[in-house]
């Protein structure tokens, strides 16, 4: 048997650790030779934001963040960054505000320092996304990727415990859909369940206690692996299905997802044998891949449908409509307007399918 791949592995310095944010911030910021810095924050991060901009040397701050950009507000943005004469852009909070300052990066052509506040892991991927008129677009551009992540575990600690799993479990996403993505190869399949051995048992202890700072530490560094392996790969039918649902129905991010993947794992691990496998090794409870990834989301306490997240029943078959086109066509299950109703269906009354 021979191996051929073609594998690209992106720029990007990481500093990780356990209440620096403030000073590596400082750091990556004179790395980059930052002299006019654009501030982009979560409105709960302000002390973290007023700590940073007494130390950099930043001209304008933006506290206005909504999931799944909308074009309005990027467009404000952006236009802030270049009024402003700004050279880099600081980004504290989830993946909504990442999502913000990416397309700031991408349109003014500005790099970014990225202190993420979650799991979601948007910090390590190239990915970026944008909603106009109810739809959500999404592409991959290398300018957008921040060239410096701040890792620090203490900022984890503010997530309230549901949207800490969901976002866990949004990073579980990642390495999943990894496995069954367009550019999927054997690195980052390596590196996506080399992510799981650290998420699943991370989570756990984190639903456990949520002042155990360690947990925090082990599920950090596996979201990372997780986004730098789903960067590489690129989106799977996990995601297409999550943007749609996101920018069409406003669903919230990190839920929808931690509600979706276990359903997309049911439907292709049948046709994705060494995929299913990885998965349910990583998972460690002798469990089937889909299984496994029901039991940790029912034992982690996170939610449990889309029907709970608010999505209507009678948009289903709208929403597949939507999403049917997106799917790639390197899925390892063939997709129909049928079967994709019927997985939509399931996830939103919660209903578990092997």
């Amino acid at each position: 048997m021979t191996i051929s791949f073609d594998h690209t592995a992106h720029d990007q310095r990481v500093l990780f650790g356990t209440g620096k944010a403030v000073a590596n911030t400082v750091v990556a910021l004179e790395s980059l030779g930052a002299k006019r810095v654009l501030l982009i924050a979560d409105a709960f991060a302000t002390v973290l934001s007023d700590a940073v901009a007494e130390l950099s040397p930043v001209v304008a701050r933006v506290h206005e963040i909504v999931q799944h950009v909308p074009i309005e507000n990027a467009t404000r943005t952006v236009a802030l960054a270049r009024e402003q004469g700004a050279d880099a852009v600081i980004t504290i909070g989830g993946g909504s505000s990442i999502g913000l300052a990416k397309i700031v990066a991408r349109d003014a052509g500005l790099p970014i320092v990225a202190v993420p506040t979650t799991f979601a892991g948007s910090e390590a991927t190239n990915v970026w996304g944008v909603t106009e008129a109810g739809r959500k677009t999404t592409g991959i551009d290398d300018k957008v990727l921040p060239k410096v992540i701040v890792y620090d575990a203490s900022l984890m600690a503010s997530l309230p415990g549901r949207l800490a799993v969901s976002s866990g479990l949004n990073a579980v996403a990642h390495a999943v859909d990894g496995f069954w993505s367009p550019r999927t190869d054997p690195i980052n399949r390596a590196m996506g369940t080399e992510g799981l051995r650290a998420l699943f048992p991370g989570l756990r202890a984190l639903h456990a206690d949520p002042e155990d700072i360690g947990a925090r530490e082990q599920t950090l560094y596996g979201a990372y692996l997780a986004a730098v392996a789903f960067a590489s790969a690129g989106s799977g039918m996990h995601h297409k299905i999550c943007h749609a649902l996101g920018g069409t129905y406003n669903m919230p991010h990190a839920e929808t997802h931690s509600v979706v993947i276990g359903y997309v794992t049911a439907f292709n691990a049948p046709y994705a044998s060494e995929a299913a496998e990885r998965l349910a090794a990583a998972i460690g409870d002798g469990r089937t891949a889909a299984a496994g990834i029901y039991a940790l989301r029912q034992g982690v306490e996170a939610p449990m449908s889309l029907k709970e997240l608010g999505f209507k029943e009678d948009h289903i078959s709208e929403a597949a409509g939507i999403i049917l086109p997106a799917i790639p066509p390197s899925n390892p299950r063939p997709v129909t307007r049928a079967n994709l109703e019927a997985l939509l269906r399931a996830a939103w009354a919660g209903d578990l399918i092997e």
